[in-house]
């Protein structure tokens, strides 16, 4: 005889009630950030005890010291950052510095910095790094308080926003990009991103100048680029990381774009980095110029650079960038002109580094022993 469901159910739960609960788990990096909170209580706790056996101090003492920068919203802060990228092995390439060695600065809300640099010095980098696409200890950088790349919600919630390099998709195995094309209308792309204000979206499109009817199969780069420039920026930033997207607008697209971005910072508070080698109208656009070389950055404020007054930016970058060559040369004198047949094959010195897998656009690259020869 079938028993009631108000019997064998009461309550209503179903099969909830009978599933077992959830064990609590945690990796690596969570597990260091539960000690550290654990240190940081147990330092809290006797610091009070102490501070309580001596009415004289002060509440101060008992408060521990916050930057201001940065806990405010749209800050980037970073300590003694040291980046290099790894060999076949996973460990950095022997007798090769690092790309970015002990970089520490601060940017306050409703910055506008600009990022000079030689080509090779580390600016996309060293973007990529503040924007969370390479892994560094979580204290080296920190974004609105958060580590870009432990935090993901800083990017999935569009606060933090990296916008560089070009609309790309990978064929399969073939080791090469194409450009992100489709026979489609660009508004596919624009409408794709959910939760976005629809003024916000409205203005984008009229800044960037953007015929939503485009197909993107069919368009100039210049075009695809501020398809791409507008899906980046349809939701409201907090920090906002720039690599070169200015390259393919022309002088009317570049400027109303750098405008729309001075407006936000004004508006809102916010945080942006750009990293051009094009400076056409940019003399009083940053409140800050940031010169990387060498793998080490200097930032200071734009009203301590008497070119940037001036309207002579150009010239600023051309002293900054010669000064770099001739300390270069200096140091390590002038390239080789012509290539030596004699030296084919010549090793000089080498160390067995250990493939720890596959690498893209490599295949067989260790026999057997999985080693390969480092020169």
């Amino acid at each position: 005889m079938p028993v009631p469901v108000s019997v064998t159910n009461p309550n209503g739960k179903g099969l909830t009630a009978a599933m077992p609960s959830q064990l609590p788990t945690e990796g690596p990096f969570a597990r260091l950030k539960r000690q550290a909170e654990e240190a940081a209580t147990k330092a809290e706790l006797s610091i009070k005890q102490e501070t309580y056996r001596n009415p004289s101090d002060t509440i101060e003492h008992l408060v521990p010291s916050t930057s201001a920068v940065a806990t405010a919203p749209g800050s980037i802060e970073v300590h003694h950052l040291n980046f290099a990228y790894p060999g076949l092995d996973g460990r950095p390439v022997p007798g090769i510095p690092p790309l970015l060695r002990d970089l520490s600065f601060a940017i306050a809300p409703g910055s506008t910095c600009l990022l000079l640099g030689a080509n090779g010095a580390g600016k996309t980098t060293f973007l990529k790094v503040l924007a969370g696409k390479h892994m560094v200890p979580e204290d080296q950088v920190r974004i609105l308080g958060r580590s870009p790349f432990h935090d993901t919600a800083l990017t999935v919630s569009g606060e933090l926003s990296y916008i560089g390099g070009n609309w790309q998709r990978d064929i399969a195995f073939a080791g090469t990009s194409v450009p992100l094309t489709g026979d489609f209308p660009a508004s596919y792309m624009i409408d794709s991103i959910p939760g976005v204000d629809p003024e916000r979206k409205a203005r984008l499109i009229k800044v960037l100048d953007i015929d939503v009817s485009w197909r993107m199969h069919t368009v100039s780069e210049g075009q695809r680029r501020r398809v791409q420039i507008c899906v980046g920026l349809l939701k409201p930033f907090k920090v906002l990381l720039l690599d070169e997207i200015t390259v393919d607008l022309d002088v009317l697209g570049r400027a109303d774009l750098m405008r729309f971005l001075k407006e936000e910072c004004e508006t809102r508070g916010t945080t942006i980095i750009y990293a051009t080698h094009i400076f056409d109208g940019l003399e009083f656009w940053p409140s800050h110029i940031a010169y990387l070389a060498s793998g080490q950055l200097r930032l200071f404020p734009a009203h301590e650079v008497p070119e940037l007054a001036q309207g002579r930016l150009l010239s600023l970058v051309y002293r900054l960038l010669s000064e770099h060559r001739e300390a270069e040369l200096k140091v390590r004198g002038p390239r080789p002109v012509e290539w030596d047949p004699a030296r084919e094959g010549e090793v000089g010195s080498f160390s067995y580094a250990f493939n720890n897998g596959w690498v893209p656009g490599t295949i067989c690259s260790s026999l057997s022993t999985n080693a390969v020869m480092r020169t």
